[in-house]
């Protein structure tokens, strides 16, 4: 059966502009995401979108792709989203064509942030169940985790690096267990936005 998509929810006890910057500026946003090494802007299309080259740098390989994304930074309800697809034409990512969604909505207690996305699996569905998929969900929620404790601390990412996880006596270190991995309600890409089905091929 078809996995389902990915969900990760975390509240940030931070000002919504500083989140915005830290997550749509795409140095910073490859600062404090596992997912990316390196994130570049290769142009604007007329509605607004952003394109951009990204890479993951492993110890034997460079994974690189391209991607588009287009964000809403002022909706009616206070909220603001950004939508996300992606693809890569590199064989031995794991990761093949996706679509994703970010929507950040302030509450009294702090900014919800939370992030909802799906994939074609690059190395075959069988790859993705055993493991890779479960895999890429927790690096998106000790990512997220390690976003939260920049925009609360102002400690930047550098300082928790992966290995910072073998520091099980540090309390105050990144961890995917703060997050929230499923939706209280329904499927994960059901708080998508709409943009996300107007954007064009990355």
């Amino acid at each position: 059966m078809p996995q389902q998509p990915l969900y990760v929810e975390t509240v940030i006890r931070a000002d919504l502009d500083r989140i915005w910057q830290l997550t749509q500026n795409t140095e910073l946003h490859s600062r404090w995401d596992l997912r990316f090494s390196r994130i570049v802007p290769t142009g604007t299309t007329p509605d607004g979108a952003n394109r951009f080259r990204y890479e993951l740098h492993l110890p034997l390989h460079r994974i690189t792709g391209t991607g588009i994304s287009l964000g809403e930074r002022r909706r009616a309800d206070g909220t603001r989203t950004s939508a996300l697809r992606f693809t890569t034409s590199d064989r031995l990512s794991p990761l093949g064509d996706g679509r994703g969604y970010w929507r950040y909505v302030p509450t009294p207690a702090g900014v919800r942030f939370l992030t909802g996305y799906d994939y074609r699996p690059g190395w075959g569905r069988l790859a993705d169940a055993a493991g890779i998929r479960q895999l890429l969900g927790w690096m998106t929620a000790w990512s997220f985790d390690r976003l939260r404790i920049w925009a609360e601390t102002g400690q930047p990412p550098e300082e928790w690096p992966l290995r910072s996880v073998l520091a099980v006596w540090r309390a105050d270190r990144p961890r995917a267990s703060r997050c929230r991995r499923r939706p209280v309600r329904g499927l994960a890409m059901d708080d998508s936005p709409a943009t996300l089905d107007t954007l064009a091929a990355p």
